[in-house]
């Protein structure tokens, strides 16, 4: 039996790695979802005690999280991206990406982690044309790429490949910018 992932519209469970990984993230800290959906990963971090805030260009999965979100409706890939202000990004202390790949917003996610910060990130891989959608190669990471992204972060946990229920190709990676004092301390992660 192959089980669907949840469509933009149907709220689903969160992503088992984006919860395997949620303790990375400091108790109370912010969270932002990219390309949010349903709000799956925003009603998953609030229940925890996490401000979260959403982007996406259709917001109406999240509704009803009503003020337990910051959402904010924007078409990432044909316009500015709507968290900075005066040409700096808003920061946050985890930058949650599931089932999305706009290249040239890598940057500003990047930017917009903060020190000690958490990116946890899951998307679909080449070879996933070989078994579904997306199948192009705009949509689908290439082998190794998070890892060349995340050049400079700590790399906690990693993953490159074939996940069979759905099958799919992905690739998904848990990194954590260093702190300014990290050069002196171990850098201890718990798994």
């Amino acid at each position: 039996m192959t089980t669907a992932l949840p469509t933009h519209g149907a709220r689903g469970a969160p992503s088992p790695w984006i919860v395997r990984w949620s303790h990375l993230l400091q108790p109370g800290g912010t969270v932002l979802d990219v390309a949010c959906g349903s709000g799956r990963h925003l009603a998953w971090f609030a229940g925890r005690g996490h401000p979260v805030t959403g982007v996406d260009r259709d917001l109406s999965g999240c509704r009803d999280l009503g003020d337990r979100a910051t959402l904010h409706c924007a078409d990432m890939e044909n316009g500015p991206w709507p968290l900075e202000a005066g040409g700096e990004p808003q920061i946050f202390d985890a930058v949650v990406v599931t089932h999305y790949l706009w290249r040239p917003l890598l940057p500003k996610l990047l930017a917009s982690l903060a020190p000690g910060g958490v990116l946890l990130y899951e998307t679909f891989a080449a070879g996933n044309e070989t078994v579904g959608r997306p199948a192009r190669p705009d949509f689908l990471l290439q082998h190794g790429e998070l890892l060349q992204i995340c050049h400079g972060l700590d790399i906690v946990a990693y993953e490159d490949g074939y996940l069979p229920d759905p099958a799919r190709f992905v690739q998904r990676i848990a990194a954590v910018r260093p702190r300014q004092d990290a050069v002196s301390s171990p850098r201890l992660y718990t798994l």
